[in-house]
């Protein structure tokens, strides 16, 4: 009972108990915001320049996949849109951020695929 009793008592008047405060907690969060740049922005970053360069490279003749797995031939280009040849008269437009990847050709040597 007098352990509890002594637990609840204010501190000793002096306020000089605690020491560094916000400072010793400062590194920590600047550690955490490093952690999270290295692990998560920098190569969402990355990814997404890898993105708009595939984007901008696309042009007519490239067999393409889009990114609800259509497959088909890149006949036409604008600055937002691609028309795309699926099947033997039936063309397609599409968002040019509507394409997922660029298929190879089948005789190209893409090493690592």
């Amino acid at each position: 009972m007098i352990d509890l009793a002594y637990a609840m008592a204010p501190g000793p008047a002096g306020g000089g108990g605690n020491g560094g405060g916000i400072m010793s907690i400062l590194p920590l969060m600047i550690g955490m915001f490093a952690i999270m740049y290295f692990l998560i922005i920098r190569p969402q970053q990355k990814q997404r320049r890898e993105r708009e360069n595939l984007l901008r490279a696309i042009k007519k003749g490239d067999r393409v996949v889009t990114t609800g797995g259509l497959y088909g031939t890149v006949v036409g280009l604008s600055e937002h849109t691609v028309t795309l040849k699926v099947a033997d008269q039936v063309k397609l437009d599409f968002e040019r951020a509507a394409i997922g990847r660029i298929v190879p050709a089948a005789g190209d040597k893409e090493s690592g695929a």
